[in-house]
């Protein structure tokens, strides 16, 4: 049954928040190829903190017609066409990542998924168009609402690139690894349970609306 109770229920007025990183073939997300999704759902610990859940991840054939930028590749290092990558059409990877979030909803009583992500307007962008392109009717994430980790980690750490962030707050960085969705998915996870759990300690909230409830009596 959904936990109505559920603490990440009530931190972000309903909203669960959900870490996404993609990674294309361009910067227009109508024209341009997406090449490898991830998503990192956030939930509670059982003392109320943020903590990273399980890793959703898979590349992403690119749709006919797509657009690939060398440029785009050379950064990223994908080759789209390596029989090795496994990748699943548009719709069928959007699903394998959706259907897991969608569950995680239910069982959270959370309304929407909250995409959080660095410059997350990039990363909503090319989702909703791969959602345009397929026939599924709906998805889990809020419309155009975001979390931005380089919003808060201007605000934390007076930093904005996402490594520098991740230094700042002790969290190691492997740059040989980045730019994979899932190595980048999972450290802007990192940053974004770090900073909210410091700034509820700070601001001497209760992690746990339970444990408040519960001191009131």
């Amino acid at each position: 049954m959904p936990d109505s109770e559920n603490p990440i229920a009530k931190r972000f007025r309903g909203f669960l928040p959900v870490v996404v990183d993609v990674e294309t073939g361009g910067f227009n997300p109508q024209t341009d190829a997406l090449l490898e999704i991830a998503a990192v759902p956030v939930v509670t610990d059982e003392t109320g903190r943020l903590r990273a859940t399980k890793t959703l991840h898979c590349h992403v054939e690119p749709f006919p017609g797509a657009r690939l930028d060398q440029r785009s590749l050379d950064f990223t290092g994908i080759d789209p066409h390596h029989p090795f990558r496994l990748a699943r059409p548009e719709e069928e990877a959007l699903e394998l990542i959706f259907e897991p979030i969608e569950a995680l909803l239910k069982e959270t009583a959370c309304s929407r998924a909250i995409l959080v992500g660095h410059n997350p307007f990039f990363d909503l962008g090319f989702l909703k168009a791969a959602v345009e392109r397929s026939s599924l009717k709906k998805h889990p994430f809020h419309s155009f609402s975001t979390f931005d980790t380089a919003t808060l980690g201007a605000l934390a750490y007076g930093q904005t690139v996402l490594a520098r962030i991740a230094a700042a707050a002790g969290i190691k960085w492997n740059s040989d690894k980045a730019h994979s969705a899932s190595y980048d998915a999972e450290r802007t996870a990192e940053i974004f349970c770090a900073i909210v759990n410091q700034w509820d300690e700070k601001m001497g909230r209760p992690v746990n609306p339970r444990a408040s409830e519960e001191a009131s009596f």
